[in-house]
């Protein structure tokens, strides 16, 4: 249960950060969050509670099919200005589209 506790503060350390440093320097924050840190502490978390290679991999795999699929979330941000939408709307659209992404994850996970 530590072991746990110890990983949802790390987490929420690194989120809380970043979205404060979004408030300093924007750019700088969106790198940061764009960097696998997440992934590189799950992957190495997983194998260390679960000692097995193979789920591991498949993590991983998951993962790599997984990070271009979520980047459906931010298509309407590029669209907003053009549309004329407000942040409702567009965080909204993009969940929507974030939940078309984890259908295509789930189709393309079934091949590996």
């Amino acid at each position: 249960m530590l072991f746990f506790l110890l990983k949802v503060i790390g987490a929420g350390i690194i989120i809380a950060f970043a979205s404060w440093l979004a408030g300093q320097n924007p750019k700088l924050a969106g790198f940061i969050i764009a960097l696998p840190l997440v992934s590189l502490i799950a992957i190495l978390f997983s194998y260390y509670e679960h000692n097995d290679t193979e789920k591991t991999i498949m993590f991983t795999k998951s993962i790599f099919i997984a990070v271009p699929a979520s980047y459906l979330f931010f298509l309407p941000f590029f669209f907003a200005k053009s549309l004329n939408m407000n942040f409702a709307i567009i965080y909204v659209s993009g969940l929507l589209l974030l939940v078309v992404g984890y259908f295509i994850h789930k189709y393309i996970v079934n091949f590996i």
